[in-house]
């Protein structure tokens, strides 16, 4: 099976692999004659980022239930894997997603150039490149040199790209040059108005490229030549003005253009990269709480993130004769944006083109069907229905094991948080009606009516999964489960609302 190697930077990163792994869970999947495994690798200083810690969670529960049920064709069919689990020798990687920043916790960046070892001529050299200005976590103006990187780069791309260079003699980078394979794939997501990942995106793709000149690790022409894609998110969000911050509004733009300057040269004008996708809002909404990261840092889910998680889908459809790639240059580089059909500040699945309607309409109405079951019905129908008491049983006791009751539930409830946050973020996505009866659940949908067909409730639910189960016969129960309320969620869509 062919591998996308994904690298997740920054905040963005973590936020848009939250939204990927949602889309999945839904079991959309490209159209492909190929099968892909997902390895994250998510590249972050702040280490206590609320956001990293979420998709960390999130990604933990999709491993395990989708391992439990064996990637059978439906919710949660594609796998997810750690980087460790690739590795055939003694395992030295850390049993994670996130990559291990060596040295930055708890220090400042003058501290991690051993700024006061240099001799006088590096020393002027430093206090020249780095001579601008930041905040730091006191609300104090301080040099670059003296900012504190445990809650990430802060908008100081300059220091980032000096601190993660060292991906590239890490033991993750070696596995990763050492597993891959000329099937594999690479996409990299950054937001290009920061400092972590419009520092991270030419730094990683430029490490990747050099991997044959690069004598830490063994060469591999595979991977100089690999096909790699990327997406550079735009700014998409306002934040509160704070005078004590590092991050201000104002700078998006300007950091925006100075990054895409430097891509022009060091990204896109040299041909480095295969596929490369733009998005941006400029919209922005109500402003998030302006927290440079010693808060937390938790954002609500945003709609672009989840058209950015679409574009590694949109990536994993182009044929491999489009991506071709010789001594580490992309032959035909490709360039590509998003649009919606109608520019509503509460975006339904019909405001959406046709091709993102049909990639993503059923599939994410299915999952929404089948959370409003397990938390609207399942305890008055467990072990009183045909569909659970045929074996293997989905009885009480199953839904008292980890498998549902610690992952696939914890799952759920996130995913409900998910279209939840969606919904109020200013610009929205709201495609279901959460809290509504099953006949009005999705937005833009008419359910088809009549004195001969039956209503769309929870009887007609239980009568499909009953003539689903018929006769069937099923691995495991969590095979089962997955399998049944895929199939029947899918034929309640389209029979009654038309999808």
């Amino acid at each position: 099976m062919a591998r996308l190697y994904i690298f997740a930077i920054g905040g963005t990163g973590s936020r848009v692999l939250k939204s990927l792994t949602m889309l999945l869970a839904s079991g959309i999947k490209p159209n492909s004659n190929k099968e892909f495994e997902i390895v994250p690798i998510i590249i972050d200083p702040h280490k206590s980022n609320d956001d990293l810690k979420r998709t960390e969670r999130l990604l933990g529960n999709y491993q395990a239930i989708s391992e439990a049920a064996g990637h059978t064709n439906g919710f949660f069919n594609t796998k997810i894997t750690t980087l460790d689990k690739l590795v055939s020798s003694e395992n030295r990687l850390a049993k994670s997603f996130t990559f291990n920043l060596q040295e930055v916790g708890g220090k400042k960046f003058k501290e991690y150039i051993d700024f006061n070892q240099l001799d006088p001529s590096n020393s002027a050299l430093a206090d020249i490149l780095f001579s601008g200005k930041s905040i730091n976590k006191s609300g104090e103006e301080v040099n670059l040199l003296d900012v504190e990187m445990d809650i990430g780069f802060v908008g100081n791309p300059n220091i980032g790209s000096v601190v993660l260079n060292q991906f590239k003699d890490s033991e993750e980078f070696k596995e990763f040059a050492s597993n891959y394979n000329e099937e594999d794939r690479v996409f990299i997501i950054s937001s290009i108005f920061g400092g972590t990942g419009a520092a991270g995106f030419p730094t990683i793709l430029k490490n990747i490229r050099d991997a044959m000149n690069n004598t830490n690790i063994n060469g591999n022409m595979f991977l100089q030549d690999a096909k790699i894609g990327a997406i550079s998110v735009m700014p998409y969000f306002n934040i509160e003005s704070d005078p004590e911050s590092p991050i201000n509004k104002s700078d998006f733009i300007s950091k925006t253009k100075s990054a895409l300057y430097y891509y022009k040269d060091n990204v896109t004008g040299n041909n480095s990269i295969n596929a490369l996708y733009y998005i941006l809002d400029e919209h922005n909404g109500n402003p998030y709480e302006n927290d440079p990261g010693d808060n937390g840092q938790q954002n609500n889910a945003h709609i672009i993130e989840m058209i950015s998680a679409l574009s590694i889908i949109d990536f994993l459809e182009i044929p491999d004769n489009e991506l071709e790639t010789l001594n580490g240059k992309a032959s035909r580089p490709i360039y590509k944006e998003f649009g919606i059909r109608k520019d509503s500040h509460d975006v339904i699945l019909p405001d959406f083109e046709d091709k993102t309607q049909n990639k993503i309409g059923l599939n994410l109405s299915q999952l929404a069907l089948f959370r409003k079951y397990l938390s609207e019905n399942l305890t008055k129908s467990v072990e009183k229905q045909p569909w659970s008491i045929g074996e293997p049983q989905l009885n009480k006791m199953f839904f008292e094991q980890s498998f549902y009751n610690t992952n696939l539930k914890d799952f759920m409830n996130r995913f409900g948080e998910w279209l939840t946050e969606l919904s109020i973020n200013n610009r929205g996505f709201s495609p279901f009606n959460l809290d509504s009866t099953l006949d009005a659940l999705v937005k833009g949908k008419t359910v088809k009516s009549g004195w001969l067909s039956k209503n769309v409730d929870y009887t007609l639910y239980d009568d499909t999964l009953n003539s689903k189960s018929k006769g069937r016969s099923y691995s495991s129960s969590e095979q089962k489960l997955l399998s049944l309320f895929f199939e029947s969620s899918e034929e309640i869509l389209k029979s009654k609302f038309g999808f």
